[in-house]
């Protein structure tokens, strides 16, 4: 699948090393601690890899021959949750919105998909204002905790339950 700028494939598990990128560019972030922990050793980032390529809804997101970013979906119970991850260096240039608005209308059009759903922390001030400029509204929040602190504490944190109607 191509958009302007972009192209946009399944997963291969020979995508492992550019997955590897991605991961070890968000780890760095500051809202990493509002999600889960990805794997970082290389045989558990290849399992992950093999994973993705074998999940009928994950796709990498390519600009040229840098895997950029990635953007998944999740059915659940007729909706359609979408994540996404890019690479800080590619962040603020349009290209998880390009990716992203292209991948709900494919969706909606072959699979006739009425309902997008998304969640992120409500402190992920990027992540929040990328869902409202695809059409996401806040229906709800919740307290989420994903990680423990150096004392094994939880991180909680406010999460933000958001929604698309197509």
């Amino acid at each position: 699948m191509k958009t302007e700028r972009l192209n946009i494939k399944k997963f291969a598990p020979q995508d492992w090393q550019a997955l590897k990128a991605i991961v070890n560019d968000f780890t760095r972030s500051e809202y990493a601690i509002y999600d889960m922990p990805f794997p970082t050793e290389d045989k558990e980032i290849k399992a992950l890899a093999n994973v993705y390529s074998q999940a009928e809804l994950f796709y990498a997101v390519w600009l040229g021959d840098v895997m950029i970013g990635y953007v998944c979906f999740h059915e659940l119970g007729g909706s359609y949750d979408i994540g996404y991850v890019f690479r800080s260096d590619y962040h603020g240039k349009g290209y998880a919105y390009e990716a992203c608005t292209y991948l709900m209308a494919h969706l909606a059009k072959t699979r006739n998909v009425k309902e997008f759903t998304a969640g992120t922390a409500l402190k992920n001030t990027p992540s929040c204002k990328m869902l409202g400029k695809l059409g996401f509204a806040l229906v709800g929040t919740e307290m989420l905790a994903f990680r423990k602190d150096e004392n094994g504490n939880d991180i909680a944190f406010e999460g933000g339950n958001f929604k698309k109607e197509v």
